[in-house]
């Protein structure tokens, strides 16, 4: 029996690339397209047809796109996309963010510790030089509303990768290990191109396999899901986040190279959110948006976007000239009692901690 010997690339074949990948963070997309031509062509020479009509019909699909939507047609592309066969539904949805690290409210901590992920990506090559690893694999835990899912897709757009979102209600089978068939294909279309890959809400398939509701078929999906993630080693950054951090297996969490805890925002930050959501309108003088902000501890990011979205649409629609303590004042409250009801229907014993009243003069 005849031993295979393992495939390199040719010199042209890897001149191209790195040609390729300069030009597409130069963001010179003469030369990126040029060079994603002498690919083409070095796959016909190599009788690589398939791929080679594949990459092509990309690159005309996509004329006069940039070199990352290039990337993006190529991550999407119909015959790359992982499906349930049962569903015939596409297991992960792939996009391209455009929200930016700066558009995210963080504590400084946080924001230090994304950007040493995205320092580490960016110096990979530096790092497995001197026989180490970028951070592969991040766990986000916190509250609902509180930029989780907001800092995944910016990771994703400071790296250049599309975001590839799990999809649990594709993936979940009622059949018998059809759930970790489908898990299998996930992580095989993240191992072949370089993405973001997004486990949101991942105590959907991670809860601890002791839980008493839970029965043996997803404990086995735990343990597959354990595997695979130790198993898995590629380009791919693997970004799961959770609103029930007490509910994941324990042997979980070891798995990740890092957790960032999302805390819900300071009364600094929520002034900071309020002056970012106010910054198209006009505010009265006579607001003190840092009372307000002392109003609104406890609250989420959400929480306090929607206070101020729910405060310029009264102004919109009472054509008001302004932003008045009364309007602010109102959505608070509203956005209170809200909270309130979020937090009987969700079980939650613990009675929220006690705020002044938003109708309060905030001057």
């Amino acid at each position: 029996m005849k031993r295979r010997t393992p495939q390199t690339v040719a010199p042209q074949s890897s001149e191209s690339i790195q040609k390729l990948l300069l030009a597409h963070f130069a963001g010179n997309e003469p030369e990126f397209r040029a060079a994603a031509w002498d690919i083409i062509e070095e796959e016909r020479r190599l009788n690589h047809t398939v791929l080679a009509n594949e990459l092509e019909r990309i690159l005309k699909s996509v004329n006069g796109t940039t070199p990352k939507m290039f990337f993006h047609a190529l991550s999407t592309s119909d015959g790359n996309m992982p499906k349930d066969p049962d569903k015939n539904a596409n297991l992960v949805e792939v996009t391209q963010p455009d929200v930016e690290l700066d558009d995210v409210v963080l504590t400084p901590e946080l924001s230090q510790s994304i950007e040493r992920v995205i320092q580490e990506r960016r110096s990979s090559e530096l790092l497995r030089s001197h026989g180490m690893q970028p951070a592969g694999k991040l766990l986000l835990c916190g509250p609902p509303g509180c930029g989780k899912t907001m800092v995944a897709s910016a990771l994703a757009n400071a790296l250049y990768l599309p975001l590839a979102t799990v999809r649990f209600d594709a993936v979940v089978s009622s059949y018998l290990g059809e759930t970790a068939a489908n898990l299998r294909k996930v992580f095989e279309f993240a191992r072949l191109r370089p993405v973001l890959l997004f486990f949101d809400e991942f105590d959907a398939i991670g809860k601890h396999r002791t839980a008493l509701d839970e029965h043996g078929e997803l404990k086995r999906v735990v343990n597959s899901f354990l595997q695979m993630l130790d198993g898995f080693h590629s380009e791919t950054l693997t970004v799961a986040a959770t609103n029930h951090q007490g509910l994941l297996d324990p042997a979980l969490w070891r798995r990740f190279d890092d957790i960032l805890l999302f805390p819900n925002p300071t009364v600094e930050q929520i002034e900071s959110l309020l002056c970012r959501c106010f910054h198209q309108v006009t505010v009265s003088k006579s607001v003190r948006l840092r009372s307000v902000a002392r109003n609104m501890v406890g609250f989420s990011h959400a929480d306090v976007e929607r206070v101020a979205q729910d405060s310029i649409k009264r102004v919109l629609l009472d054509e008001r000239e302004q932003v008045t303590p009364a309007v602010l004042n109102a959505a608070v409250e509203r956005q209170e009692k809200r909270v309130e009801i979020t937090d009987i229907n969700s079980g939650v014993a613990v009675p929220r901690k006690a705020r002044p009243r938003s109708s309060k003069k905030t001057s």
